[in-house]
């Protein structure tokens, strides 16, 4: 009898397939010699049971990297604290499937409403950089995309409660990542001080532990550097990170006529573990709209 003429159901011919079972040498137990899926696992069991220990594929053990070359004159710099942890961090994250979403913001609106609170409302004080705007915007996002604001826990997902923005800094001593504590409850001004004062402290190197701890979701701003757009390394454990370029003057058609924008490029990575396409994009979608439509950032 050939595996197609036997009788047995799609999800059992499915399973067999999966195993590698050949469905005509099963003998069905189920009504009429219909095979049955415990007819599949018992298969499955005997091919286990049977196949010599000495057959198993054994992992390759991996080769030594070579020591890289160098040369008379070459330095070694030992690494600091933070540039250890940084790799240790790093090589986590890359054990993780990524992909990465882009979007464009026409930012002109925000822009407008950033230069009027720092003209009128902040004379003397903390100006609001567009680093503050985005971290409130993504709280603001995040407060509504609630599975965007996870963690990867191994054997399960953690929904966290609290917003907690982290916000990459470059420091003479490596990368840090200070920590804005429940951003979507603060208004921006309180953003604002709040960012800049732990931005400061990373700087200077005076962090302490619980500042550099406890972030939901990083940010990554480049776009001082004039960096147009790039994709940024998740900080594991969490479930994405955003990759912001420079604000640029670009052509855009409104309305059928041809004008221009200022526009910003938003890159999210996003851990797929934790995270589908659609949710990601849906998210990164309401955060540039809140982005064009920044009202939204000051309620």
């Amino acid at each position: 009898m050939t595996a197609a003429a036997v009788r047995a159901t799609p999800l059992v011919r499915k399973l067999a397939h999966e195993h590698g079972i050949d469905l005509a040498s099963v003998k069905g137990t189920g009504p009429g010699g219909r095979i049955v899926r415990a007819d599949i696992q018992d298969a499955v069991s005997q091919v286990a049971t049977s196949t010599p220990a000495s057959s198993a594929t054994v992992p390759a053990t991996p080769k030594a990297r070579p020591a890289p070359a160098t040369a008379e004159g070459d330095e070694q710099v030992p690494l600091s604290s933070i540039r250890r942890i940084t790799a240790q961090r790093l090589t986590e994250s890359a054990a993780a499937p990524h992909f990465y979403l882009t979007m464009s913001a026409d930012v002109d609106a925000m822009q407008k409403l950033r230069a009027e609170l720092n003209a009128e409302l902040f004379d003397g004080g903390t100006k609001v950089s567009i680093t503050d705007l985005l971290i409130r915007a993504c709280a603001v996002a995040l407060r509504s995309h609630i599975h965007v604001n996870s963690s990867w826990g191994g054997d399960h997902l953690i929904r966290h409660r609290h917003v907690n923005i982290g916000c990459a800094v470059a420091t003479d001593n490596g990368l840090l990542v200070p920590v804005v504590r429940d951003a979507d409850r603060k208004s921006l001004t309180e953003i604002a001080r709040e960012a800049h004062t732990v931005i400061e402290r990373a700087r200077a190197g005076r962090l302490t532990p619980d500042e550099l701890t406890g972030s939901t979701f990083t940010i990554s701003n480049l776009g001082m550097y004039g960096i147009d757009h790039f994709t940024a390394v998740i900080n594991p454990p969490e479930a994405a990170v955003l990759a912001v370029g420079a604000v640029q003057q670009e052509a855009v058609v409104r309305d059928g006529q041809l004008s221009t924008a200022t526009t910003l490029k938003l890159t999210l990575t996003v851990d797929h573990r934790v995270l589908d396409g659609a949710t990601a994009a849906e998210f990164l979608q309401a955060l540039v709209h809140i982005l064009e439509h920044p009202l939204r950032i000051m309620a």
